[in-house]
């Protein structure tokens, strides 16, 4: 993740700087990358940022006025470390970790093992919170701010009243955002800290949640000893370690002491809460520590419940508006096929989801013959509905002009080209028959061939035709022409049935289907579709498809 210069200017303008590239100048003239032409106290290339590796260093460009790191003026290149602060004229630069809060003004700066006074730390965690025992720790200097192993004093009524309200408050649904300062205020004022923030951990990294108090600096090493290893600190006095005493973004804030613990259910951590004291807080005991740490942990689960409903409550929402899609494209296909002289029409569609993309739909004409229309839009689910839906409005325009179909194939396809994204196309036959003469004109976009079964029960494929509409607008479609015989049986299918699976993993395929078809002479199309669904059924020992399902059956009578 790129490390930021959070910018602060004399007026309390803020504004953020990711550091990409390799080197940023900053001053009064224009040619720098970070121009403040307004403050007339930086020179005009005050100072430049230049990256080394991993790292990122600072130095003057011979300022008039100097640049500051961290109170000291600079005489050289300066190595940045997360949360040191940069002034030069009227700004403030301060150099941020990529986990740092995304919302609230916290800030962690680069700490070590110093920032843990051993003669001043208590280490507890949630184990040991609730079982009453020490936990170990690594071996090292920390091994003296342990407590000994032992039973520790139980909690007094003070705290067993505060945990009773925790418990109470928390049990009341709330909004995340009210919850999280509802957490944070029962924090502070259970240990009687005077500030205090409450991070969880995202994507982006650690998001403050909710303060008291603003201008938080928080040491890594605190962040990660909560974080990764999901222990609890109670620092005491950072004036007894030399080095925290001496960093700056402790002292200006007058920390004293300062508590942190993580927001955990079971192994896992989803946050922390911090708190902090500008006075010696003395009368902190371990049992505060354990308090605090149960608190977070009570609290942990809290949110985890309420993201669980948010999560739940938002599949209930998406599964109703599923269903209401469904509906709403179960209307766009044909209840029943319509009623023509000479021919026997059904039809049917099973998505593997709620909505699907496939499409398939009958138009009388007004002249006596009936055009049938079979697509599949690639992809499944609710993007391939709304295409599907697209494709639907288009097609019954224009079927309105049906005699070229070329054309109309043609015109179809620029259309759904300014519709489809890039990885969506659709696939479509298209066909016009005269039930009175048997002669049938069709076209074909990149669509599965039907299968026309004769009477006599040789099955032949439609070839022919062009390419899948949406992709290649300019390439042409050709037209095709045959003749349907009395008892003849015309089958239009999508490849969710020749790609069904048996439990074997073996895909029931073009042969099976034309055998099929072959011996279905003297039904109607129904009894067609009918034998179709039971053998497809059968063939997949009853498992949901896997793609959607449509067929369309023409008999000439």
């Amino acid at each position: 993740m790129k490390r930021t210069l959070q910018i602060r200017t004399a007026d309390g303008g803020r504004q953020t700087v990711p550091l990409d590239g390799d080197k940023l100048a900053l001053g009064r003239a224009h040619e720098n990358e970070l121009h403040f032409p307004d403050d007339t106290s930086l020179s005009r290339r005050h100072l430049l940022l230049e990256r080394t590796g991993d790292d990122w260093t600072v130095r003057d460009l011979g300022s008039k006025n100097g640049t500051f790191v961290n109170g000291e003026r600079l005489s050289e290149s300066h190595r940045l470390t997360p949360g040191d602060r940069i002034a030069a004229g009227h700004l403030t630069l301060a150099f941020e970790d990529p986990l740092g809060a995304a919302a609230g003004d916290v800030t962690f700066f680069a700490g070590s093992e110093a920032d843990l006074p051993p003669n001043a730390t208590i280490i507890s965690n949630l184990e040991g919170a609730l079982s009453g025992e020490s936990t170990p720790t690594q071996s090292g200097k920390l091994q003296a701010a342990v407590r000994t192993t032992g039973p520790k004093t139980p909690f007094d009524d003070a705290a067993v009243t505060a945990l009773i309200r925790a418990g109470r408050e928390l049990a009341i649904r709330r909004p995340l955002p009210e919850l999280f300062h509802l957490i944070l205020d029962l924090s502070v004022e259970t240990v009687k800290a005077d500030r205090g923030v409450l991070l969880t951990l995202e994507k982006e990294g650690l998001l403050a949640r909710a303060a008291r108090g603003e201008g938080f600096r928080i040491s890594t090493a605190v962040r990660d000893r909560v974080l990764h290893s999901r222990q609890s600190l109670l620092v005491r006095d950072t004036s007894l370690d030399e080095a925290l005493r001496n960093r700056v973004s402790i002292s200006e804030q007058n920390v004293r002491t300062l508590m942190a613990v993580p927001l955990q259910t079971g192994d896992r951590v989803i946050g922390l809460i911090y708190v902090d004291f500008p006075a010696l807080a003395a009368d902190l005991a371990p049992r505060d520590l354990d308090l605090l740490t149960v608190l977070a942990n009570v609290a942990a689960i809290r949110i985890e419940q309420e993201r669980l409903a948010l999560v739940e409550l938002d599949e209930h929402r998406h599964a109703l508006e599923l269903e209401q899609a469904a509906e709403i494209q179960r209307r766009l296909l044909p209840n029943d096929a319509p009623a023509v002289e000479g021919a026997d029409l059904a039809g049917f569609n099973t998505s593997c989801r709620t909505v699907g993309g496939d499409y398939y739909d009958f138009f009388p004409l007004t002249d006596g013959r009936v055009a049938v229309v079979l697509a599949d839009v690639s992809g499944k689910g609710l993007p391939a509905s709304l295409l599907m839906a697209s494709l639907q409005a288009r097609v019954q325009v224009l079927l309105e002009e049906p005699d070229d179909l070329p054309r109309l194939m043609s015109r179809l396809d620029r259309m759904m080209s300014k519709s489809c994204p890039g990885n969506r196309f659709v696939t479509m036959f298209l066909c016009v028959l005269d039930p009175r003469t048997g002669e049938m004109a069709y076209c074909n976009a990149g669509h599965n061939p039907p299968l026309l079964a004769r009477a006599e029960g040789q099955v032949e494929q439609l070839r022919g035709g062009g390419t899948v509409l949406g992709m290649f607008p300019d390439l042409g479609y050709e037209e095709k022409r045959c003749r349907m015989e009395p008892g003849d049986l015309l089958t239009l299918f999508s490849d969710g049935v020749t790609e069904a699976s048996s439990p074997a993993d073996e895909e029931f395929g073009e042969e099976r289907l034309a055998r099929l078809l072959a011996g279905a002479r003297g039904i109607s199309a129904e009894a067609v579709l009918d034998l179709i669904g039971k053998t497809l059924a059968e063939w997949t020992a009853g498992a949901p498809p896997t793609d959607d399902i449509t067929v369309v059956a023409i008999r000439r009578c």
